[in-house]
Order: C-alpha cells, then structure tokens, then sequence
C-alpha cells in the first residue's frame, strides 16, 4: 500500500511540474515585463515605528493557481521567496518545492522497494530532496560574494561623486550605473524607492533586508549614524571601503589556511556513502546483510550517525567567523 502512495504521489507531481514548465514558458514575457516592478516590492522588513510603511509582494508563488492559492496561507512562503531573490533565481516557491518533492519521492520509491526498510527510504529521500535547497543557497552564497568584491569599488565611486557635489542619493545611482551586479541592481533599486517616496532610513534598511551581510549592515549603520548625527560623510564611506577590503582580504587568508580541513570534512562524509556504493556493486549479497539483518541495520544507523556528527565537527572546526 505505502508503494502504491508514493507512486501516486510521485507521478502526480511529475504531472504537476509538466503542466508548470508549459505554462511558465508562454508567461515567459510577461514574466520579463513585472519583473522589475516585482523587485520593488519584496517583502520588507518591519521597522519599529508605526508611520514606517511596509511594502510586500504580490506576486504569484507558483503557475498553478490551487498551489498558489494555497503557498498565500503558509508563513514560510515569503522568506523562500526572498531566498530565491537573494540568489538571483527567477523561479517560484511552488517550483523551489515541488522539485524537492519530486526528487525526494522516486529516490525514497527505489530504495524501499530495494531494501524494504522504511528509516533508509527517508534518509534517501532527505537527502537528495534537499538537492534544490541546496543549490539554491549556494547561488545566494555566491551572490553575497560577488556583492563583497564589488562593494569597495561602488565605494569609491560614490565618495568621489559626493565629493563632486551630489547629494547620497545621487551618488548611489550614478554608482549603480558602473558597478557590476548584484550591486548594480541592489543600488538602484534602493534610490528607485527613494525616488518613489519612502523615507531614505527604511530604503537603506530594505537593502539592507534584502542583502542581509556584514558588509551592507556596516555600510548601512554607518550611513543612518551620520544621517542622524552629522559628520563626513565621504570619509565616513572611504572607512568603510577600507573596512571592507581589509575584511574580505582577512576572509580569503582564513579559507587558505583551512582549505585542507574542508577537504578532509568532504572527504570523511562521503566516502564511506560512496566505498558502500561501489561494493554492493561488486557483490549485492554481502552489502544486502546491512539492511536484511537486524544487527547490519543498527550497524548502518550508527554508522549514518557517527559520520554526520563528524562531518558537522569538522565543519564548526573550519568555519571560522570574521
């Protein structure tokens, strides 16, 4: 019964992302048309005072209009949207999950029907399910970073056109307009909020929301500090320029020093998945005593255990915060 469940389940969503891609391609214009104004109305973060407005999307969160009408209801809906804006993706929350669902329940399927143990078809299915989420923070990773690079520069830009004469305001367009993304967008979109009338205070809190990094909350403090109590401000943006170099130059020296023990992390995790794989390949009959026979089952539970609380040992060993 529990086989017949998960192959419902998977050829009805198979059938779902079929008819998304179909209708998705002839959106695709339209798409391309309110992309811009979508932008401009992410979700905002809520500021403390009440005269603050709060700007939200009103976009569709999937192509098919039950599961949009039902992503609407479930809180986590907006952050997957703003997760997937932050890295530069132009796919929905309803496709983000149904992928993962797809790719969850045929690997979960296979491995059931192979092994019989219900504990390794979840594993299965945890495991490559997460694919997509994966993927999906790895380009929001990169994107962060091509933010850091190009953040000084934009800085520099912007202090030499206020030294020019231009107001804040006026220097962040004009530096969005030779910056290369993500900054250029990020820019623009803050002075185009500007220039649509929010208050220049929640404008640099929602750059600040929407790139949520060290480097743009330390632009971002800097900028409402003076703002509120007067100062240079060029010399004020030249510092934090500074800051940010030295920190991204700190940053590069710390994943060279500990570029061995990330290896060795990666190396230690997957290699046993990887060595089981190869011998069950080469003999099924004595790979198959790990999840026919009952002390082979608690052997392999013990070993999936040990081997993600070393990985995630390895992991808070490496990872060294700046």
């Amino acid at each position: 019964m529990l086989i017949l469940v998960i192959v419902f389940v998977a050829f009805f969503v198979s059938v779902v992302m079929v008819g998304s891609a179909l209708s998705a391609g002839n959106a695709q214009e339209v798409k391309q048309t309110t992309s811009r104004l979508e932008a401009l109305a992410l979700p905002q973060r809520r500021v403390a005072r009440e005269d603050t407005p709060n700007i939200r999307l009103e976009g569709r969160l999937s192509t098919v209009p039950w599961i949009d009408e039902w992503l609407r209801k479930v809180d986590f809906s907006e952050r997957l949207k703003l997760l997937l804006y932050q890295a530069d993706l132009h796919w929905t929350v309803g496709r983000l999950l149904l992928s993962s669902i797809l790719l969850a329940s045929l690997p979960a399927y296979l491995v059931y029907f192979r092994t019989g143990v219900f504990f390794f078809a979840i594993v299965a299915a945890v495991f490559i399910g997460a694919g997509p989420f994966i993927y999906v923070f790895r380009k929001r990773h990169a994107r962060f970073e091509q933010m850091r690079q190009a953040l000084p520069e934009a800085l520099d830009l912007m202090t030499a056109a206020i030294r020019a004469g231009h107001s804040f305001s006026s220097a962040m367009s004009m530096a969005a307009k030779d910056s290369p993304e993500p900054v250029r967008r990020e820019f623009r979109q803050c002075f185009d909020e500007q220039n649509y009338g929010l208050e220049f205070r929640v404008a640099l809190s929602n750059l600040q929301y929407r790139v949520p990094t060290g480097e743009i909350g330390m632009l971002v403090t800097a900028v409402l500090i003076q703002a509120e109590s007067g100062g240079n401000l060029t010399e004020i943006l030249e510092k934090v320029a500074y800051l940010i170099r030295e920190n991204f130059r700190l940053r590069r020296q710390i994943r060279i020093h500990t570029a061995q023990g990330r290896i060795s992390g990666w190396i230690l995790s997957f290699m046993p998945m990887v060595l089981g794989f190869i011998l069950y390949l080469i003999n099924p009959e004595q790979m198959s005593l790990l999840w026919t026979h009952p002390i082979g089952r608690k052997l392999m539970f013990t070993s999936l255990v040990m081997t993600a609380v070393g990985g995630l040992i390895i992991r808070k060993i490496v990872r060294v915060r700046v």
